[in-house]
């Protein structure tokens, strides 16, 4: 039975797709097969840091939901592209990047019954023990399906005020929906804050375990998306907090 996790963020920039990308990566070197869906169709970008250039992407999770393909045709392994320390095996399904494909989901929107159907397939299909979410910032209808049906939620945020509001509510509509396992994800920490203060402060605010406290990285800054940190960087601390928030989302 696959693990289904999604990463949220009740706002953009806060690291939620390279959190995406950095765990899926992870997974898939501990020997798991692992699959990555972008739901983020407005603005997908888990394609760039898993090596994926936009001229590859072909068949797309729009393609699916406009009914011209099945979900498993837009999978790409692209375990292969990172290297030989993915010893299970790495697939993404991809949003579309162009940008007519993205005007008309917005245009037209989707039957966001079909994400549910996808994900079932994908799981059956490509034999995954980890399916991990990429979702859209904010609260909206794919959003919601997405932490419904997720065995484990880890909502990703930033150490600020905005953040500290906005993070509120997509926890108390987590709890709302039941979601199994919730963990708290604090992300681009400056290096003059205290760890375990910030730690603390966020358990104590969310009344929620503190998952991961990841620091500012100038490793990360300077990568720019281009690469997957963890396998870049193997031993940075910032790879430790990736291998310890994987852990408790597997559990």
């Amino acid at each position: 039975m696959a693990t289904v996790i999604s990463i949220h963020s009740f706002r953009g920039g806060t690291g939620k797709s390279n959190t995406a990308a950095n765990l899926s990566a992870l997974a898939a070197m501990q020997g798991l097969r692992v699959g990555v869906v972008d739901t983020d169709i407005q603005s997908p970008g888990v394609h760039v840091v898993l090596g994926m250039g936009d001229d590859e992407v072909g068949k797309s999770l729009n393609d699916y939901l406009w009914g011209n393909c099945e979900i498993e045709e837009a999978a790409y392994d692209v375990g292969t592209r990172i290297g030989p320390e993915i010893t299970g095996a790495l697939y993404l399904v991809p949003s579309s990047i162009k940008a007519g494909d993205i005007a008309r989901i917005i245009r037209e929107g989707y039957d966001v019954g079909l994400l549910n159907d996808g994900f079932q397939r994908l799981i059956e299909e490509l034999e995954l023990d980890a399916l991990i979410i990429d979702t859209h910032p904010g609260m909206n209808e794919e959003t919601l399906l997405s932490i419904a049906i997720s065995d484990a939620l880890a909502v990703v945020m930033r150490p600020d005020s905005q953040d500290y509001q906005g993070t509120g509510v997509t926890v108390e509509v987590a709890r709302r929906l039941n979601v199994p396992r919730l963990v708290m994800v604090v992300n681009k920490v400056p290096s003059s804050f205290d760890t375990e203060q910030v730690r603390q402060r966020v358990s104590e605010a969310y009344d929620a375990e503190v998952g991961a406290v990841i620091p500012h990285s100038d490793e990360m800054m300077t990568l720019a998306s281009s690469g997957v940190f963890v396998h870049r960087y193997p031993d940075h601390l910032v790879t430790t907090e990736y291998k310890l928030l994987l852990t408790r989302l597997l559990e």
